[in-house]
Formats: structure tokens, sequence, C-alpha cells
């Protein structure tokens, strides 16, 4: 993924696209937290407090209240919870990362479901994507694929939810950046053969700017997704937010007949259900 880059100056550059970014939130049916409206959780069953999915990690925690400051919907770290060896990485990794309850009613597991654990994408300088091993700042990393299958014209829709777990804050706001410089340098991107992504923008914001006031540091990154097996140009969006030493991300790749809005819905639901679990998981207790 590079070395460290200017976090101010990719700012400075992604700053003109921020207002469009930021309104992906909107769009899917969101409040400025991040937490779907009524409109986009209805999308997904009503939620339970049921524990769903072999790790634990499920649909089942709501989505954070609307309303209210920054500060109340990002709580303060509690440092003492952040894992410090890769067991107790690996283990609050299970406890964030979702289900595919979570994401939407139609929504089915992949096969291959998970990634190896041992292994981290790396965006060469050919623009391609390579898989290397865990960097040193990377505790633990875990991708779940999904998809909506293709039904009455409409074609499959793939996500992936990702989950990572750094030693501390500044690594995992490092992650961020780089995330920035990477579309700033390859607008491009070949996923694998006959795989692509075309046209890619991003902006980044931290909590406070725009509308981000549900995530420490957040990112999206929107394009078009071209494939040899799934054909194109489909639409392509990645969302991604940072609490403490944890990164939460969901994308999504298009298909005919899939609305921008419906494809912001899913992600944001993806995104803003495993933040409020990770903030469950390492904010300070209130009062």
């Amino acid at each position: 993924m590079g070395g460290q880059v200017d976090r101010s100056r990719g700012n400075a550059v992604l700053r003109a696209c921020g207002c469009a970014a930021a309104g992906l939130f909107l769009i899917a049916g969101c409040t400025a937290d991040g937490s779907p409206k009524d409109g986009a959780a209805s999308r997904t069953p009503a939620a339970s407090g049921t524990p769903s999915g072999p790790s634990g990690a499920g649909a089942g925690t709501a989505a954070a209240p609307s309303g209210g400051s920054g500060s109340e919907l990002v709580p303060e770290l509690d440092e003492s919870k952040q894992p410090k060896t890769v067991a107790e990485a690996r283990d609050l990794l299970g406890r964030i990362i979702v289900a595919e309850q979570a994401i939407g009613p139609d929504v089915v597991r992949s096969t291959p479901f998970e990634s190896d654990p041992g292994h981290w994408p790396v965006l060469d300088e050919g623009c391609v994507w390579q898989t290397a091993s865990l960097p040193p700042d990377v505790l633990a990393t875990s991708t779940r694929s999904f998809h909506i299958p293709a039904k009455d014209g409409r074609g499959r829709v793939r996500i992936n939810a990702t989950v990572t777990v750094h030693h501390n804050r500044e690594e995992s706001g490092w992650e961020t950046a780089r995330a920035m410089e990477e579309v700033l340098r390859c607008p491009g991107q070949k996923l694998r053969e006959g795989e692509e992504l075309k046209n890619l923008w991003g902006g980044a914001f931290y909590q406070g700017e725009q509308m981000n006031g549900w995530t420490e540091d957040a990112f999206t990154e929107t394009g078009e997704y071209v494939s040899a097996r799934d054909g194109g140009p489909h639409l392509y969006t990645w969302s991604q937010a940072q609490f403490g030493p944890v990164t939460v991300a969901i994308s999504a790749k298009g298909a005919t007949g899939i609305t921008r809005e419906a494809m912001n819905a899913f992600v944001v639901q993806g995104t803003s259900r495993m933040m409020v679990q990770a903030k469950q998981e390492l904010g300070k207790a209130a009062g």
C-alpha cells in the first residue's frame, strides 16, 4: 500500500468532492450519524438482540440513535479494551463483523465466505491488487463475501464486509490515509484477471467535518465495476469508518437493475452496524 502519505495534502485534494461523498450517507436513507432512517432500516429484520453468524456477530445490534452531537455518537475510547495480541484481535473482530442478515433480507453468503486471516490486499505500483502477508501494524483482518442473487431481470450484487484491527488509533488512521492515497494514485484498479474498477474518486472526513458525526474518520469511494463475468460498467461503492484501533468497511459491486440508492443503502446499513458494534466493544461506558 505504499509508504506514509501526507494526510493533509490528501484531504485538500479530495475536499472538492467532499459534499458529494458525505451525501452518500443521506442518499442511502441515513441520519447525520450514519444510522439508517426508518426507510433504510426496514430493509433488514427488526433488531432482536440475538447474535447470528458463526462468530456471534450479526444483525441483532440496533443502529446508533439519531440526533445529538458527535461526542455523544462517538464515545471516548477505552484504551484498556484495545487488543494486545493476535488472539485478542481476532476475538474482537469476530464480535464486530456482520453476518448477512445485517445487510439485507435478500443477502446470502458467497463461496468462499471468509478471507484468509493471515493475508492482506496490497495495491501495487501498477494499480493491480495483490495478496501479501499482514503488515506489522495489523493484528487481524477479515473479509466476508456476500451477494444478492440475480432475479427477475436484476443482476447479482456482490457485497464484501471487512474489519481490520490495529494496535492503536494512529495505525488505523494511517490505513484511511493510505486508502485516500490509493484512489488518487490509481483511479483505475485491477482486482483480478477480468475484473476492474474504473473512474474512482473518493472523499474523507474527520469527525465533525461535513456530515460526519458518527465516526472518528470516514472515507467513501465510488466508481464503476467492470467484469468479464458480470458485464458492466456497473456502480461501485466503498465506505470505511474508524473507531480507535478498528476500521470497518463495506464494498458493493452493482448489477443491471440496481439503483444507486439501493446500493448506498446496503453499504450504509452494513457499515453503521459494524461501527455501532465497535463502539460497544471499545468505548467507555456512559456515566
